[in-house]
C-alpha cells in the first residue's frame, strides 16, 4: 500500500565550509571559447554563492600552456580541479549542472 503520508521525502543536504576553510580550484579552459567561458562563469556563480570570501580559482588556458594539463592528468576541457580541502576532486564540463557541481566539490551530499 502506497500511503503519501508514510512516505519520505529525500532531500539534498548543504554542507557550509567551516569557518576559515579555504578553497582552492584550478579551472582548466581552451580559451575562450563558449563552453570555457560558461564553465568560468557558472564556477564564479557557484562559488560567491557557497563560499563566500572563502575561495580562489586559477584558470588555466591549455592553448597558451599545453604542458600543464599532463601535471593534473587533463583529459578533457572545461575540467575543473579541487585542490583543497583534500580530497582532490576533479570535474568535467561547463558546470551547468549545479546540483551536479555542488555533490562533486563535497558541497552537497547526494541523497539516494
Amino acid at each position: 500500500m502506497n500511503n503519501p503520508d508514510m512516505q519520505e521525502t529525500a532531500k539534498d543536504e548543504e554542507f557550509v565550509p567551516e569557518p576559515g576553510e579555504f578553497w582552492t580550484l584550478k579551472l582548466y579552459v581552451a580559451g575562450q571559447s563558449p563552453r570555457s567561458l560558461a564553465a568560468f562563469a557558472n564556477l564564479k556563480k557557484i562559488c560567491s554563492e557557497h563560499l563566500p570570501g572563502q575561495y580562489s580559482i586559477e584558470v588555466v588556458d591549455l592553448l597558451e600552456h599545453p604542458q600543464l594539463a599532463a601535471g593534473d592528468q587533463i583529459i578533457a576541457i572545461p575540467t575543473l580541479i579541487r585542490n583543497l580541502p583534500t580530497p582532490i576532486r576533479k570535474i568535467i564540463g561547463d558546470l551547468s549542472n549545479t546540483d551536479r557541481v555542488l555533490v562533486g566539490l563535497d558541497l552537497r551530499k547526494k541523497i539516494t
